[in-house]
C-alpha cells in the first residue's frame, strides 16, 4: 500500500494577521480553529474553510514568504452562483462566475492580494 499524503495545512503570509482573521472568518465565512500566541514574535491562526479536511494558517513568525505572494489556491463548492453571492454580499470583491469546460469559477483576493480561486466542478 502506498503511503498516504493529505494535505491538511497551507500557510498563507499576510501582513495585518487580525484584518486577514476578520476577512476570512467573517467575509469569507472561514472556521477559526485556533489563534494562539506561542511566545513574542509567534502567532499561530488556524482557519479551516466549511467542509474542507485543508486548513489555513496566518500568523507571525510563520513563514518568510511575503504577504500576498501566494496564488492558486483552490476550493470547490457545490454552486458557484452561490459561493459568489455569499462572498459579494460579505463584502469581498468577487470575480463574476465564469463557465469553462472544467468548471464554473468565480475568485477573490484577501486584503494582502494573496489570490483563491472557487471552483464548481462540471457534471461527470
Amino acid at each position: 500500500m502506498p503511503v498516504e499524503f493529505r494535505l491538511e495545512l497551507v500557510i498563507v503570509p499576510v501582513s495585518d494577521v487580525d484584518r486577514a482573521k476578520e476577512f476570512y472568518a467573517d467575509r469569507v465565512g472561514f472556521v477559526v480553529d485556533h489563534d494562539q500566541r506561542v511566545q513574542e514574535g509567534l502567532r499561530f491562526v488556524q482557519l479551516t474553510p466549511p467542509g474542507s479536511a485543508c486548513s489555513i494558517a496566518i500568523g507571525e513568525g510563520l513563514t518568510d514568504a511575503a504577504p500576498g505572494s501566494v496564488k492558486g489556491l483552490q476550493v470547490v463548492v457545490d454552486d458557484a452562483d452561490e459561493a459568489y453571492a455569499h462572498l459579494v454580499e460579505h463584502g469581498v470583491d468577487a470575480a463574476p462566475v465564469q463557465d469553462l469546460a472544467w468548471g464554473r469559477f468565480t475568485g477573490f483576493s484577501d486584503p494582502d492580494g494573496n489570490a483563491w480561486s472557487v471552483q464548481q466542478l462540471p457534471v461527470r
